[in-house]
């Protein structure tokens, strides 16, 4: 809690890199103890470069992981269910996510706003906060701030990553151990038009 703000952790794994285009595989998130996790079928090809780190492939109308196969839901469902999840929370929410800005944050809102959900989201979400931006800020003097090198630096662990959930597990925990004022989180809070 930051402020009066609640703050959920949310990562995606997607089908390549580019916001303006790539697809939902994974939609996760963290905060307290509740978690959220859902696996999207994509209508798009996935890179090589997203199945390479993620470890999802499609093959004949089912998506795998890591070769094993794995539930999805429509990203219509994932989507509302996303937000009946947020709306357990004490309100306002910030979702908050490391490369957030450039990524996440577009991505998420392109997606909601295709399926007009995005007017249902700002009922319970006030903004999005980029982690990456608050690391940079916070620690200059480190040479990388990549999610997984700033969890190791910090925390001594290494762990699953590019897996949404895990990633939004140990961002949390990241965040916590760095004790920020809550007019200092303020400073880096930003909303998607």
């Amino acid at each position: 809690m930051s402020n009066g703000r609640t703050i959920v952790f949310f990562d995606l794994e997607t089908t390549g890199l580019d916001a303006d285009r790539c697809h939902i595989m994974q939609l996760s998130a963290v905060c307290g103890k509740r978690k959220f996790n859902a696996f999207i079928l994509p209508h798009r090809t996935i890179s090589p470069g997203a199945s390479y780190i993620t470890g999802f492939t499609k093959r004949h109308g089912w998506l795998y992981r890591d070769g094993e196969p794995v539930d999805t839901i429509s990203l219509f469902d994932a989507l509302t269910s996303f937000i009946d999840f947020l709306y357990y929370f004490r309100r306002p929410v910030i979702l908050a996510a490391h490369n957030g800005r450039r990524f996440d944050a577009l991505v998420l809102t392109r997606v909601l706003k295709r399926f007009s959900l995005w007017q249902d989201f700002q009922q319970v979400v006030s903004g999005f906060l980029d982690t990456l931006e608050v690391s940079r800020d916070l620690f200059p003097y480190l040479r990388n701030h990549s999610q997984q090198d700033l969890v190791w630096y910090f925390l001594g662990v290494t762990y699953n990553a590019h897996d949404g959930l895990e990633d939004a597990v140990m961002l949390k925990k990241l965040f916590n151990t760095w004790n920020l004022d809550r007019w200092y989180i303020s400073d880096f809070i930003f909303s998607m038009s």
